[in-house]
């Protein structure tokens, strides 16, 4: 199956995107190549740029602290597992004392370190990273492959506690909703919500259909356009009657 998520706030997105770049940056800080290495250090300018623009750490203490009360609430319940409960609520707990610990603003060690800031500037135009223009880049691309890891592995760790807590309010965002099977007629769905309250959906095909799903939506009503995949021209809405799953995701 692949999965498509489509937030619903600006919030959700931007936890999106920064789940998306964090496995990103570790996935290419564990190669050992000087390219892939330079992939990752473009990764991290791209999560000092997505951090910065919102309260983020002030917000992400805040909704952990709202589900370890609802976690809270569950206690004595015979249906749930003490050892699971205080599983989460002991990771809940690391991840807003690791987030509290955090000073001043997000990535501001980065933005303090000049030559960081003189790649990341010239990052941004194409080619600007060439050799002839970064000679000092250019030569700690080409040191040793310990040496590159453990500079890009200290550059990210100040950080982690953002991951951390993303991934544990994504998890419980994602458990939330229940999928329900679905028809677009034609290739086309269409569903009023009515007051129906989500954060995110996440729409469900099976890997082997040729459809790509076109997601739309307001506090009013979803719609979704099924499109044949083109690679050379505009994609094309399917005329096929097309079997999905459905769910609605709100903590």
């Amino acid at each position: 199956m692949i999965t498509y998520e489509y937030p619903l706030n600006e919030r959700i997105r931007t936890l999106l995107r920064l789940e998306h770049l964090f496995d990103t940056v570790i996935h290419f800080i564990a190669a050992e190549g000087a390219d892939e290495h330079h992939v990752a250090l473009v990764t991290i300018f791209e999560i000092l740029e997505v951090a910065s623009r919102a309260d983020l750490k002030f917000d992400m203490v805040q909704e952990l602290e709202r589900q370890r009360q609802i976690l809270l609430s569950f206690r004595n319940n015979p249906d749930i597992s003490e050892e699971a409960l205080n599983g989460a609520l002991y990771e809940i707990e690391q991840a807003s004392a690791a987030l509290l610990a955090m000073q001043g603003k997000i990535g501001q060690y980065l933005r303090e370190n000049e030559w960081l800031m003189a790649i990341k500037n010239r990052a941004g135009i194409p080619g600007g990273v060439c050799e002839f223009d970064l000679p000092a880049y250019h030569h700690w691309l080409n040191r040793e492959t310990a040496f590159r890891h453990r500079d890009l592995s200290t550059w990210l760790k100040p950080m982690l506690p953002i991951r951390q807590g993303i991934a544990i309010v994504l998890r419980l965002l994602r458990a939330s909703g229940r999928p329900e099977g679905q028809l677009a007629a034609h290739g086309s769905y269409q569903l009023m919500l009515a007051g129906r309250t989500a954060q995110l959906i996440r729409l469900r095909l099976v890997r082997t259909d040729p459809y790509i799903p076109e997601i739309s939506a307001s506090k009013y009503a979803l719609n979704i356009r099924f499109l044949a995949p083109e690679l050379e021209q505009r994609p094309k809405q399917v005329e096929a009657d097309v079997q999905f799953e459905l769910t609605f995701c709100n903590l």
